[in-house]
C-alpha cells in the first residue's frame, strides 16, 4: 500500500508545511491595531452584492482590466547558509521552517544562491557572501506607485525591483516601507515611477465570498508573467498555520496558483481584489498546482494598510498557549458545553502570567467577547490595543473567576528565536550567546540536536547557528551546525562557556577551535579573532 505525501508550500519561494490538525493549538494570542497618530485611511473596497450572470466575455475583459495593475518582481538577497541544513533539516524540511517562520527558518528567501556571484574586491582565498535571486507578482494600490506583495517575496532583499505590464525591459527600483510576517503581506514603493500613469487595482468584500464563486488570479508562475488562471472558491475561512503558534484564515482556491504567483491578486468576477495568492498545496510528484490554493483575505490586508505604511505592524500579547475544550469531557471543567480555551502554558513575565492566569484555566469571555473556541480568543485579542486592561473571565476549579489583563506589544523576533523563549514548563531556555570578534552566533546544544548530528552519548557543546560571512571564522571555513566542544584545548559545557572563552582571547589572537561537524566527526580549526 504506498501513501502520498502532502505538502502545504510558498507559492515564491516553495516552502513546505504541515496540514495536521491537532488537539492542542499553541496560539500566543496578537495582532492589534496601530496606534500610531498619524494614521492613513484603508483604500475602500465595495460591498455590494455581487449579481449577475457570468458569460463568454467576463474573464476575457477582467484580464484586459486588471492585467495592467499587476506588476513582476524581481529581488536579490544575501544567501544565509542555515542551520537547519545541517540537523537532518535540509529539502523540504527546511522549507518547511521556512513557511512556518520557525526558529531555524532561513532569514533569506528565494531561488539557490548563484555561487559565481562574489562581492567585489573580495580576496582570492577569501570566503565570500552568495547572492539569492527571487522573484514574484504584486500589485498597485495606488497611483503613487505603492504596491502590494507577500512577505515571503520581498523578505531580506537588498534590491528590490517591479516591472510594469507592457514594459517588460524596464524595471523600475523599489523599496521596502513595510511587511508583516504573520498575513505574509508587505508593502514597496517604487522609487522609480514611469511617466504615464499607473493604474491601480479596486478592493472588494472578501467576507463575501462563498464556496462556487469564480475568482481568477493574475501571477507570474515560473516566470510566465501575466498569466491568467480561473476557477472557484473552494472554502473560506480556511485556518491555515503560518509561523509557530498561529493560524491565519485564507480563502482556498482551485484557481491554478503556482511559484512565482505569490503576491499576486485573486480577483472577483468584477475584477476587485478579495485575496492575495500564498500558498498551494502540492506532492511529492510535484512542485506546481494540483489545485488547491491559499489566498489571503483582501479584508486582513486592507486592515493593515494604514500600519504598513507606517512601517511597522504593532500587535498585542498576553503570553498564553491554548488548546479546545474537549467534546467529551467539558463537564470537568465545570462547563456547561464545549467552549472557551484551555489555557496549556503560560509565559512567565508576560502580562497573563503577571495578572495570574494559570495553565488550566478555561477562558470564556475576553473583554465582554464570549470565547467559544479557541479561535474566537485569538480574534478577540486581534483587536485589542498593546497598553489596554481587559478583563478576562476564567473558569478554574469550576468557578468563575475575572482577572485584569493589561495587554503587552508583541515583539515577533524575539518571540520566534528559541533562545530568548521559555520551555512549556515555565523553566527559561538558555540565552543566545556571541562569539564577538568571530562572528559567531551560539546556543546550547540539546539533546535533540546531538541525536541529529549523531554525536557521543553524554557529549556537550555549543551550536554554533549563524557565521557572518565577512568574519575570520568563515574564511577560515567554520559554518553553521557546527558544533564547539573545546576553545583553546578547555571543554566547553554550552554556549555561555563558549562565549566566555571566546571573550578571553584578545584581539589579533587565535582561537583553537575542536568542532563537531555531522559528518566528519571531530574537526579541528585555528581561527584568529577580529
Amino acid at each position: 500500500m504506498s501513501t502520498r505525501k502532502t505538502t502545504l508550500i510558498y507559492s515564491l519561494p516553495i516552502a513546505v508545511a504541515s496540514l495536521a490538525v491537532g488537539m492542542v493549538i499553541s496560539s500566543r494570542l496578537d495582532l492589534t491595531p496601530s496606534s500610531s497618530a498619524q494614521i492613513v485611511a484603508a483604500p475602500p473596497m465595495n460591498s455590494a452584492p455581487i449579481t449577475g450572470a457570468v458569460d463568454a466575455q467576463t474573464f476575457r475583459n477582467i484580464a484586459k482590466a486588471m492585467s495592467p495593475a499587476v506588476v513582476y518582481i524581481r529581488t536579490e538577497m544575501r544567501a544565509r547558509q542555515d542551520v537547519a541544513n545541517f540537523f537532518g533539516g535540509g529539502g523540504d524540511d527546511d522549507l518547511f521552517r521556512r513557511f512556518f517562520g520557525g526558529p531555524n527558518a532561513p532569514n533569506l528567501p528565494g531561488a539557490p544562491a548563484d555561487p559565481s556571484d562574489q562581492e567585489p574586491g573580495a580576496g582570492p582565498n577569501r570566503r565570500r557572501p552568495q547572492i539569492a535571486r527571487a522573484s514574484g507578482t504584486g500589485f498597485i494600490i495606488s497611483k503613487e506607485g505603492f504596491i502590494l506583495t507577500n512577505s515571503h517575496v520581498v523578505e531580506g532583499a537588498t534590491k528590490i525591483q517591479v516591472s510594469l505590464y507592457g514594459d517588460d525591459d524596464r524595471f523600475y527600483a523599489a523599496r521596502l516601507i513595510g511587511r508583516d510576517q504573520l498575513t505574509d503581506s508587505a508593502l514597496i514603493e517604487l522609487i522609480e515611477k514611469p511617466t504615464s500613469p499607473m493604474p491601480e487595482v479596486k478592493f472588494g468584500d472578501s467576507s463575501q465570498m462563498a464556496p462556487g464563486d469564480w475568482v481568477m488570479a493574475i501571477g507570474n508562475p515560473f516566470g510566465y508573467t501575466y498569466t491568467v488562471t480561473v476557477g472557484v472558491i473552494s472554502a473560506t475561512q480556511r485556518g491555515l498555520r503560518v509561523t509557530d503558534g498561529r493560524s491565519n484564515e485564507m480563502l482556498q482556491t482551485d484557481a491554478a496558483i503556482n511559484p512565482g504567483n505569490s503576491g499576486g491578486p485573486l480577483l472577483n468576477v468584477r475584477g476587485e481584489v478579495i485575496g492575495m495568492n500564498t500558498a498551494i498545496i502540492t506532492n511529492t510528484q510535484t512542485e506546481g498546482n494540483i489545485g488547491i490554493g491559499f489566498a489571503v483575505p483582501s479584508n486582513t490586508v486592507r486592515e493593515l494598510l494604514p500600519q504598513l505604511r507606517q512601517g511597522k505592524v504593532v500587535r498585542g500579547r498576553i503570553g498564553v498557549s491554548v488548546r479546545e475544550v474537549p467534546r467529551d469531557s467539558f463537564a470537568d471543567f465545570g462547563l456547561s458545553s464545549a467552549s472557551g480555551a484551555i489555557v496549556s502554558t503560560v509565559t512567565p513575565g508576560g502580562s497573563a502570567a503577571r495578572a495570574g492566569i494559570e495553565p488550566g484555566d478555561v477562558i470564556v469571555n475576553f473583554n465582554g467577547n464570549p470565547v467559544t473556541k479557541y479561535d474566537d480568543l485569538v480574534k478577540t485579542v486581534v483587536g485589542t490595543k498593546p497598553g489596554t486592561q481587559v478583563p478576562v473571565k476564567v473558569i478554574r476549579d469550576r468557578q468563575e473567576r475575572t482577572i485584569n489583563v493589561t495587554v503587552d506589544e508583541l515583539d515577533l523576533d524575539a518571540e520566534q528565536n528559541p533562545t530568548q523563549s521559555r520551555s512549556n514548563n515555565g523553566v527559561p531556555e538558555p540565552q543566545e550567546e556571541h562569539g564577538e570578534g568571530f562572528g559567531l552566533t551560539l546556543q546550547d546544544l540539546t539533546t535533540a540536536m546531538a541525536r541529529r548530528l549523531q554525536m557521543p552519548t553524554g557529549q556537550t557543546g555549543a551550536v554554533i547557528t549563524d557565521v557572518d560571512p565577512d568574519s575570520g571564522s568563515a574564511t577560515a571555513g567554520v559554518r553553521p551546525g557546527d558544533v564547539i566542544l573545546s576553545v583553546n584545548r578547555r571543554p566547553v559545557t554550552n554556549a555561555t562557556d563558549a562565549g566566555r572563552e571566546l571573550q578571553r582571547i584578545p584581539s589579533g589572537g587565535l582561537a583553537q577551535l575542536l568542532l563537531w561537524r555531522n559528518e566528519l566527526g571531530q574537526l579541528f580549526v585555528p581561527v584568529t579573532k577580529d
